[in-house]
């Protein structure tokens, strides 16, 4: 039997929890991803040149079950999971946001992404862990 770090006892946890709870906590999870992409927003450079596609436009929050866009920034498409949200910066026409937010040998690292996160955590995570309480309570004892 191959050890998978936990990760199908969780599932099997996960799998347990009625379905009402599962989407009590959806609104929670959208809110937070929104929260952190307006954010990323602000921060996020001006792109110097007015035909150059927009790095801000392409800033995009994929909720649960849904496909990350192609040539995304971190991770290119992908399928986020039930209980998740993904942040993603970039796309098919804005291919660029890894070097502005790390920098290269001409241009200073602009970051924008990676100081959000860091500045949202704790926030998140809080939102989170109300949100799961409060499902829990509102639906206990249904099935």
């Amino acid at each position: 039997m191959a050890k998978d770090g936990g990760i199908s006892r969780l599932q099997k946890r996960f799998a347990a929890l009625p379905r009402a709870v599962r989407e009590g906590v959806r609104p929670a999870l959208l809110k937070s991803g929104n929260e952190m992409a307006d954010t990323m927003r602000q921060i996020a450079p001006d792109d110097p040149a007015t035909d150059a596609p927009d790095l801000k436009s392409s800033i995009e929050v994929t909720g649960p079950g849904e496909q990350t866009p192609a040539y995304s920034q971190p991770g290119g498409s992908l399928t986020v999971p039930e209980f998740g949200v993904a942040v993603t910066v970039g796309n098919a026409d804005v291919r660029y946001p890894h070097l502005v937010e790390y920098g290269t040998t001409k241009a200073p690292a602009q970051p924008f992404f990676w100081p959000t996160v860091r500045l949202l955590r704790k926030r998140v995570t809080n939102r989170m862990k109300r949100a799961v309480g409060k499902a829990v309570r509102d639906n206990w004892g249904s099935s």
